[in-house]
């Protein structure tokens, strides 16, 4: 009789998406670091660039500019949350994963995969679009873009998340192996 592979060993097969979690962890705690020491040099930044189409982006409407600056600092601080809190959910998750007994090594190393990549790429989703948002004169227009990397990374965390929810609930409801 086989034994089943212990803890690590199952950690070990998630490794690629614990690092890209944490990684995504430390992004997001890196921005509010960088936010705390560089703020008034960051929107100084997102100003310049939403001047450099004050008349041809945004006809010279200040107020529309000033809004529109003010939103992409919202989406800094955006990724900055997403990256430490859905960071530390793929991580959750991917713990929970590698716990289960139940899925193989294949389907276990693509859901911490997903869930690694699904979490960084939605943090550099946020990020991207506050930085291009000024250019373009909108930030829904920034978001758009950018929905090539944002639907993607929301989708594999998405499906990542409710396939561990699908087999934590089968781990702990479905009656227990018979020993013989």
């Amino acid at each position: 009789m086989t034994s089943s592979p212990d803890f690590a060993q199952r950690l070990r097969v998630c490794r690629w998406g614990a690092i890209l979690a944490l990684f995504t962890v430390l992004v997001g705690f890196a921005l509010g670091g960088v936010f705390g020491a560089f703020e008034d040099t960051l929107k100084a930044d997102l100003s310049a660039l939403a001047e450099t189409g004050r008349d041809s982006v945004y006809g010279g409407d200040d107020a529309k500019m000033k809004s529109v600056v003010e939103k992409s600092w919202a989406y800094y601080k955006r990724a900055h949350l997403h990256g430490g809190g859905i960071g530390a959910a793929a991580l959750s998750a991917i713990l929970l994963l590698a716990s289960l007994r139940r899925p193989r090594a294949l389907a276990r190393r693509g859901l911490a995969l997903a869930l690694g990549l699904g979490g960084l790429g939605y943090t550099t989703f946020w990020l991207l679009a506050a930085r291009r948002a000024p250019g373009l004169g909108s930030t829904h227009a920034a978001k758009e873009s950018l929905s090539w990397l944002a639907v993607p990374s929301a989708g594999l965390l998405l499906l990542g998340l409710t396939t561990v929810l699908v087999l934590t609930a089968i781990e702990l409801f479905a009656p227990e192996p018979q020993t013989r």
